[in-house]
């Protein structure tokens, strides 16, 4: 079956990020001239998804808004001739179905996942974890589609940690299929001791995932930070039928965090066709100084 749905996880809290998170949702943190949620949809849509589950909380509105027609802002641009500008403004609304439903407890990334069981229905559906921003030429969600309509397998999508951060991550046990493609039989999340790392391969940010994961997380224990993770519900797909691993191509920006925040503004603004040259020379001067 064609993967057509998405999942958004964005009810977290943005603890990291505070205090720019206290009233404004960490989603909607400005990369450039778009927020971060924004590149995550479009992403998606890029992938071939026609139907997304935006996934949030209480005091996160502003997101639901940023998808939805502003007549007013819209009437004023076309007033004073930025038409470019009000077809960008008016296209967000056209991206795709986009849907949201509040995660009324935040109980984990597991249990934030089992709110979308009557959006999806019977069919797989990917999940693009609200934190992470990722960019790339190749969609990193539609690498991972294509992987499981090779190998008609839930699907994570992978890449090396440093040994020293992995206790923050998720631990895969994997083994080489070809190139970037692995399979995986086994994790676990937030290894505490050297024993429990399997691999310094970890889960970032994307995952495609079959139905049957919505029985498996109502059965589902609370886990590390006493939330219910959606690691743990996938750990019981890969070693019961296993799991196919995506080492995807892309640089992913952790949205969560000041330093992958202050990374991506750089990297999308020296990008940009209008801003990048004018930006990179600003740099070039400031090093001076450093």
């Amino acid at each position: 079956m064609k993967v057509t749905k998405a999942v958004i996880p964005a009810a977290g809290l943005g603890t990291r990020v505070l205090p720019a998170t206290k009233a404004m949702p960490k989603e909607m943190l400005p990369i450039v001239d778009k927020p971060a949620i924004q590149y995550i949809v479009e992403e998606a849509v890029r992938s071939g998804i026609t139907d997304i589950l935006i996934i949030t909380n209480r005091g996160k509105d502003i997101i639901e808004d940023h998808f939805d027609r502003c007549p007013e802002l819209e009437e004023r641009l076309l007033a004073t001739g930025k038409n470019d500008v009000y077809d960008e403004v008016v296209a967000l609304s056209h991206l795709a179905n986009i849907f949201f439903i509040r995660q009324k407890e935040t109980k984990g990334l597991g249990h934030a996942v089992s709110c979308a069981k009557n959006f999806v229905g019977n069919e797989p559906f990917a999940v693009l974890y609200g934190d992470d921003v990722i960019i790339g030429e190749d969609p990193a969600c539609a690498q991972l589609i294509r992987a499981y309509d090779e190998f008609g397998k839930a699907v994570v999508g992978i890449k090396a940690v440093p040994e020293e951060a992995i206790s923050k991550y998720s631990s895969l046990k994997v083994e080489p299929l070809r190139d970037n493609i692995f399979s995986c039989t086994d994790m676990v999340e937030k290894p505490k001791t050297k024993e429990e790392v399997l691999s310094l391969y970890s889960i970032l940010g994307r995952c495609v995932l079959t139905p049957d994961i919505f029985d498996i997380l109502e059965n589902t224990a609370p886990g590390a930070g006493g939330e219910i993770q959606l690691t743990d519900a996938m750990r019981t797909l890969a070693q019961t039928v296993g799991m196919t691993g995506v080492d995807f191509t892309g640089t992913r920006y952790d949205m969560g965090d000041k330093l992958g925040i202050l990374k991506a503004t750089v990297e999308v603004a020296l990008a940009d066709k209008v801003l990048g040259d004018p930006f990179r020379e600003y740099l070039k001067s400031i090093s001076v100084t450093l």
